[in-house]
């Protein structure tokens, strides 16, 4: 057996590489090859554990697989590629021979290479040296201090820092049906959700809404906008009285791009916001009126609810659907025993039968 090939041999300038793949066989192959070859190698399982590992090990090159379950490999680029601390990381496609034509899609977004599996040993680990060397000349990676406290830094102290960034800020009060900013508006605030209930919505062209999501107590809203620097690109209306507190969008930038806590926070909201809204289009396309309505239902519970005191207008634009079969289906769920509805109010009674409604 030939000795491995080392193209990197400087034990004292290792450089770290994040492989994100969901094939533990394979992941397990290429962490041995790329330890073999010099290489510090963390990896991760799936797209969201990509995204956060990525965040927290700060690596010097990302090896991700394209079809992965939570979060796609071009789902992973692109919350990272919004990230100014790690968007120059280079980052190379894995993907099968079958997928080669919509590897395009990956590489249009800015990624740096793809390599086909199953992958030639020497040709993968020359487009590593390739690609770290070209990263190497153009930038430097921005990474603690060694000893720095900040090596230290937790889920705990992320939990902290997003605390601390809304005390003491400016209060103010909305009352139901009031506007904190429209589809085009130029952001200048991030909002925080004392208490209350906001939506979060877009209008088509045909003047139909579609919500996003509700951001109840707790809840940061405007903050990619802010990241982008672009126009709001949702309207965001007031459900029920709400006192919001809110942050300078200049001091905000400066957390984000200075405070890891702070960066780590909110790239993970970034993440579940995308996750979500994935799921949402998932189930506008293949589930049934009857499976939406439920999975809505499901969706606000699970945001700590006791109970639904939404108007029908507006459940039915979360779920997609019309307000008349919204309602039809709600009738449907209580004769059945699912839930229970009081003045309007929606109460759960059998949560997994309600969970495995056939699609």
């Amino acid at each position: 057996m030939s000795a491995p090939l080392r193209v990197n041999e400087q034990a004292d300038d290792m450089k770290k590489i994040l492989i994100v793949e969901d094939n533990e066989p394979v992941r397990e192959n290429l962490r041995e090859i790329m330890m073999l070859n010099g290489y510090q190698v963390v990896t991760a399982a799936n797209g969201k554990e990509g995204v956060e590992m990525a965040v927290k090990e700060l690596p010097d090159l990302i090896l991700c697989d394209i079809m992965m379950p939570e979060l796609d490999g071009y789902g992973v680029f692109q919350a990272l590629s919004r990230q100014q601390f790690i968007s120059e990381v280079p980052f190379i496609y894995l993907t099968s021979k079958s997928e080669l034509e919509n590897v395009r899609q990956g590489m249009s977004l800015g990624a740096d290479d793809y390599v086909a599996k199953p992958f030639d040993v020497t040709a993968l680990l020359l487009t590593i040296e390739k690609r770290l060397n070209k990263s190497e000349h153009l930038h430097k990676v921005i990474t603690p201090p060694p000893n720095s406290n900040e090596q230290l830094w937790s889920e705990e102290r992320t939990r902290e820092a997003m605390q601390r960034l809304h005390v003491n800020r400016e209060v103010r009060h909305y009352r139901k049906r009031d506007v904190l900013f429209l589809a085009g508006d130029l952001p200048h605030n991030l909002y925080y959700v004392e208490s209350g209930e906001i939506k979060l919505s877009r209008t088509n062209q045909e003047g139909r809404e579609f919500i996003l999501r509700i951001a109840g107590k707790g809840t940061f809203i405007g903050y990619l906008a802010l990241l982008k620097d672009n126009p709001y690109s949702e309207c965001a209306t007031v459900l029920e009285d709400s006192v919001v507190r809110v942050i300078p969008g200049a001091e905000f930038r400066q957390l984000v791009f200075g405070n890891r806590e702070v960066r780590s926070g909110f790239l993970t909201m970034m993440v579940d916001q995308i996750i979500e809204q994935e799921q949402q289009m998932l189930e506008l396309a293949y589930f049934s009126a009857r499976k939406r309505v439920a999975q809505t239902i499901l969706r606000l519970f699970d945001q700590g609810k006791s109970q639904l005191h939404l108007l029908r207008d507006d459940l039915a634009a979360i779920a997609g659907t019309a307000k008349e079969t919204l309602i039809r289906t709600l009738a449907d769920f209580r004769n059945e025993g699912l839930i229970t509805i009081h003045e309007g109010d929606i109460k759960i009674l059998k949560i997994e039968k309600l969970r495995n409604i056939p699609d």
